[in-house]
């Protein structure tokens, strides 16, 4: 592996490390949920847990079609068959109130829908926030969270993601 993408992948974990451990957890089940990896119904402590997670499933089967809807320039003209879909999904997210800020959202959709969604993440994450379903405190917390670069950002990066955090299973502690 060259150096470059090294750099990038220790940068992508430190910035997931930063992220509380209710948003790790809340990305690694997405992730699982929504790359169809398997594992999502381990995350369930419980059973309001497993029927958040098969609400999630369902919301996430519309992630692909929104993907394909993804429009290749930046005319608002072209946004309507998806932009109004992906605030949906992301308002079920947040309303889950795991995810406390605009980095974790962009961390878990960069990663669930690819580096084309990203001149559309703050609209869409603006948009989820604003919706009643998400509570007052959270909704002021998560548009305050949003970055002054990223609000008045010119362009976007196209690069994919290369870390993709996953369920780690338990291992018994050996006795010496």
């Amino acid at each position: 592996m060259d150096r470059k993408l090294s750099t990038q992948i220790l940068a992508e974990m430190k910035l997931f490390a930063a992220f509380s451990a209710a948003e790790q957890r809340f990305i690694r089940r997405s992730l699982d949920v929504g790359l169809g990896r398997g594992k999502a119904n381990l995350w369930a402590r419980g059973p309001q847990e497993l029927r958040e997670i098969e609400a999630q499933k369902r919301r996430y089967r519309s992630l692909e079609l929104i993907g394909a809807c993804i429009p290749d320039d930046i005319d608002p003209e072209g946004t309507e068959p998806f932009i109004a879909p992906l605030i949906n999904v992301a308002a079920a997210d947040l309303a889950e109130g795991k995810l406390e800020d605009f980095e974790a959202f962009r961390f878990l959709y960069e990663r669930l829908m690819g580096p084309r969604i990203r001149p559309w993440l703050l609209s869409a994450f603006c948009a989820a926030a604003a919706l009643p379903a998400v509570h007052p405190d959270q909704r002021r917390n998560l548009l305050q969270s949003i970055p002054v670069q990223d609000a008045i950002a010119a362009g976007w990066s196209v690069r994919p993601s290369l870390f993709y955090p996953e369920w780690v299973d338990k291992v018994a502690e050996a006795v010496s």
